[in-house]
């Protein structure tokens, strides 16, 4: 108890990445999933929490768990990969889960980028993929610029709107600076990305302000309370959902997929119907400009004037992707903290599919 009566919210435990990484793994295969979406939809979920990407990491396991038994995603996709220019092409994952598809979509578009100096693809029939900048960090990890988009279900109203519309259509950019961490930036197009409010409602805390909605369009900070999400910019939240048109164009439109308004909800009770979903990957490789030494030393010098630039006082001037980086420097030594929701979710799914659990009861 606080000394005003009130209750302590519950604290996290703390387990091993690598645990954490086997029991996804596990729990993965036991509901059908082959080994190639069993690693790579791991993969994604560790890339979330490791770097304090909580609400798109292992929290997310029993839903993806949950939607490979229902059928909405398939559990053994044939992937096939159409090159339709030297640059272009695009992959349908045959309703694969998203990270799968994904991960898969960089490699080619950066194997066509060596040829070419840049390439793109187009993801068609896939679902919901996570964390973006788990991708583009992958395609930075080649050497390659990478950016990556996709929209999602509707669940962020436009600016001044009341009711919802696009998703929280996420844009990811990382780009190799020749030192151990890339440039990295990750974000969604909304206020906050959805999964976040089941975050905070989980730990007991309040939304940012100006970052959710009631059913009126009228803000709120109450998790129970929001039934949409604001678009990025507060008062100039236009910009935001001109940003979440952009990745909605790229995703939908370009691969002749589902637009937000037309897929069905992430969270919703047809666990059984694919989402038809799109997402696009570009890769660009500095060789095909002016080289991958000229790139490092610019991004090197870009960095260090950012990180100089005079803070305001009791601030600090990060670098996208520094607070990341900070924070799975930190969750590799310590461990990965679970948020009680979620544990009470991997309690379940160890009971039910036999699953040793990732850290000592």
């Amino acid at each position: 108890m606080t000394t005003t009566g009130q209750t302590e919210p519950p604290q996290p435990i703390l387990t091993d990445l690598s645990r954490l990484s086997g029991f996804c793994i596990e729990v993965l295969r036991a509901v059908g999933a082959d080994c190639a979406t069993a690693d790579a939809t791991s993969r994604s979920l560790l890339h979330g929490t490791l770097h304090g990407i909580d609400s798109h990491g292992v929290r997310l396991l029993p839903h993806y768990a949950k939607v490979l038994r229902g059928g909405r995603l398939n559990p053994q996709p044939n992937m096939r990969f159409t090159q339709i220019r030297p640059a272009s092409g695009l992959l349908d994952a045959d309703h694969a889960q998203g990270a799968l598809a994904t991960y898969t979509a960089v490699e080619r578009a950066c194997a066509m980028a060596r040829e070419s100096g840049i390439a793109a693809v187009g993801i068609r029939n896939s679902s919901h993929f996570g964390p973006a900048g788990a991708y583009a960090l992958a395609g930075a990890n080649e050497g390659m610029l990478c950016l990556v988009a996709a929209n999602s279900d509707s669940f962020v109203r436009l600016h001044d709107g009341a009711s919802r519309f696009h998703g929280t259509n996420p844009i990811a950019l990382a780009v190799p600076t020749g030192a151990q961490d890339p440039w990295l930036i990750d974000m969604a197009t909304s206020a906050i990305p959805y999964n976040r409010i089941g975050l905070f409602e989980s730990l007991g805390q309040n939304l940012p302000a100006a970052a959710a909605s009631n059913a009126l369009g009228e803000d709120t900070a109450k998790p129970g309370e929001a039934a949409m999400l604001a678009p990025l910019g507060g008062a100039f939240g236009f910009k935001g959902a001109g940003l979440a048109g952009i990745a909605e164009i790229l995703s939908a439109a370009l691969t002749g997929m589902r637009f937000s308004p037309d897929i069905l909800p992430m969270g919703g009770a047809d666990i059984k119907t694919p989402r038809e979903m799109g997402a696009f990957v570009l890769a660009i490789d500095p060789d095909g400009f002016a080289g991958a030494a000229v790139l490092h030393a610019g991004m090197q010098h870009y960095l260090s004037l950012l990180r100089n630039s005079p803070a305001k006082p009791g601030g600090r001037v990060l670098a996208p992707g520094d607070r990341e980086w900070t924070v799975a420097a930190e969750r590799s030594r310590t461990g990965v903290p679970l948020d009680p929701a979620t544990v009470a979710a991997f309690e379940a799914l160890a009971k039910q599919l036999g699953v040793a659990m990732p850290f000592e009861p």
